[in-house]
């Protein structure tokens, strides 16, 4: 009989995280800081970029896997003045319920719910949940906003995933050819082309396409439709020199593909629920 995945609870660098095993072989690390995967490796292959020189003291973000941007994307949303950049939900710790584990997946699903450090940036109250499913070959992560106030709860954020490439300045990424391209960097606006590739420095929020992405015909990305926009990063040479948290060569060996909600807010009403998730997928060449 095919033995169960496992889970068990360890530290990474001094801090709490949860380590999910399948009996195929593929494996998930998750950070309680931030609800943050840090590794996921299948089929052999570590499939998410993490900086080595990512700050690992239990206060901000690390530098690469899956951070969770909640409440606003950046410095874009309903209270931007008042909130730390990409939010706080990723610099906060979360709460994990028990694995649940089969033969073919292993679940963890972890918690964070307002409290006196969240109401010192933004008044509302909520609770967040973020579903992790790891499978043969593939990853969801999903995260679900409850509105448990009595006013509406508006919203920007993403699952800024990192993604590991043997160097980006080959790596090609299909899929959203046509869609509308706001490109950060020119500050310009285009339809995307039917392949990026990545020779300079890359910031562009796309319109979200219905079908999957392809990245080096290696990874299908999906996301729901309940995120309006995709987000490309790659820093490249010049600004990678300036982030502390990354070696100067770190921006050849990453490609941030993010499921996003940049400009305009998600409306939760009051007692309301809103789900959102992104999915990886190895494939088989």
């Amino acid at each position: 009989m095919t033995a169960l995945a496992s889970g068990r609870e360890t530290h990474f660098e001094g801090l709490p995280a949860v380590e999910l095993a399948l009996p195929q072989g593929d494996t998930l690390r998750v950070m309680l800081h931030g609800a943050q995967v840090l590794s996921w490796v299948s089929g052999g292959q570590e499939r998410l970029y993490l900086s080595p020189k990512s700050t690992m003291d239990g206060q901000a973000a690390m530098r690469g896997g899956v951070p969770v941007c909640f409440p606003q994307f950046n410095q874009r949303g309903p209270q931007a003045e008042r909130l730390p950049k990409h939010g706080f939900a990723r610099n906060l710790p979360w709460q994990a319920d028990a694995p649940v584990l089969t033969h073919e997946s292993a679940q963890l699903c972890l918690h964070l719910q307002n409290n006196a450090r969240t109401r010192a940036w933004w008044p509302q109250a909520f609770a967040l949940q973020l579903h992790i499913t790891l499978r043969p070959g593939a990853l969801r992560i999903s995260l679900n906003v409850h509105n448990t106030d009595a006013q509406p709860l508006a919203f920007t954020g993403a699952l800024h995933t990192y993604l590991a490439v043997p160097d980006v300045t080959h790596a090609q990424l299909q899929g959203l050819g046509g869609q509308a391209e706001w490109d950060a960097v020119a500050n310009t606006h285009a339809s995307a082309a039917d392949t990026l590739q990545f020779e300079a420095e890359f910031d562009r929020v796309y319109a979200a396409s219905t079908q999957a992405l392809r990245l080096n015909d290696q990874l299908h990305i999906q996301q729901s439709a309940s995120w309006a926009n995709t987000v490309v990063w790659n820093p490249a040479q010049a600004l990678c020199q300036s982030l502390t948290d990354m070696p100067k060569d770190g921006w050849r060996h990453m490609l941030c593909v993010e499921a996003a909600q940049v400009d305009e807010p998600i409306t939760v009403p009051a007692g309301g629920r809103w789900e959102g998730w992104q999915q990886l997928t190895v494939t088989t060449p």
